[in-house]
């Protein structure tokens, strides 16, 4: 498929980015919208990859992963997040636990970026129980993970609250006690990177949902926050961002619900360009596709 601006991905409906580069190759990987005809609800089961060698030509690949690939999942695919780590691929993922309606975050693995992927652990990485207080059943959503250059790995997740933790070695437990981050407006959608020294989370802020993020020097906080990065996106009520650096530059994925028959449930995911200035701070995204690739 080529794309016709933004959208980039018109068909299926497609949500929550996240973006791995990978010899040379953009790989995509996104929720799947797929309520059925007069549902106005979220209904997502699996997850989508699609990739690219110019952000402007995209494949897509066989659905690698569903959320009842992991048994002890009773459904419900959320943001995840797919990081690449001593030569395999881990994809982070937020589904409902068998058993009740409380989500839980677990990994899968593959050798490949386009899968299969299977579950790397065979249990949920973090459950309700496990976190420092929360009384909202989706507090495990949208998990987003940092490998650091020490090796070193973290997690950032949540709803509602921002929670934080290292990660084990082989990334599927985790290394330290759970952490509570004070960021303003946070709803979800949280998305780490580093760049230049410096550490980036940008979150879902508010309702209807901006983009915010804070800065920090280092992992462990203090965070500052710096403001809006992107606006309501149009006709969506959700807005949950992917950064990435290819051939260059930088790029902003998002989603809004722009394509006909879209909205707040049928998503379609977009990128743009995203600028840092000379202090590091990230500019507002221009709401454009000119200048891509």
């Amino acid at each position: 498929m080529v794309k016709e601006g933004n959208p980039i991905i018109r068909n299926p409906y497609t949500a929550d980015p996240t973006v791995l580069v990978h010899d040379g190759t953009v790989y995509l990987y996104t929720g799947h919208d797929n309520p059925p005809p007069g549902t106005d609800d979220y209904y997502m089961q699996d997850w989508l990859c699609f990739s690219s060698n110019d952000l402007t030509h995209w494949t897509e690949c066989s659905s690698p992963l569903k959320a009842t690939d992991f048994q002890w999942a009773s459904g419900d695919a959320y943001a995840s997040k797919v990081v690449e780590y001593r030569g395999k691929f881990y994809w982070f993922v937020s589904v409902t636990h068998a058993g009740g309606s409380r989500k839980a975050i677990g990994v899968a693995v593959s050798e490949n970026p386009t899968g299969p992927f299977e579950d790397a652990k065979g249990s949920a990485l973090v459950t309700h129980d496990m976190l420092p207080f929360s009384e909202s059943d989706k507090a495990n959503l949208d998990p987003t993970v940092l490998i650091d250059d020490d090796g070193r790995s973290y997690l950032f997740w949540g709803n509602g609250q921002c929670y934080f933790a290292e990660l084990q070695s082989n990334l599927t437990g985790l290394a330290s006690p759970i952490a509570v981050i004070d960021l303003p407006g946070f709803a979800e959608g949280a998305h780490i990177h580093k760049k230049n020294g410096i550490y980036y989370l940008a979150y879902g802020y508010g309702y209807p949902e901006k983009v915010a993020y804070a800065m920090s020097r280092n992992i462990h906080g203090p965070w500052e926050f710096k403001g809006i990065l992107n606006e309501i996106a149009g006709n969506c009520a959700t807005n949950r961002p992917a950064i990435v650096e290819f051939n260059g530059s930088d790029y902003f994925f998002y989603h809004n619900g722009a394509l006909p028959g879209g909205g707040s449930h049928r998503r379609s995911v977009c990128v743009d360009r995203l600028y840092y200035q000379e202090d590091g701070s990230m500019s507002k995204v221009v709401m454009t596709t000119e200048g891509l690739g």
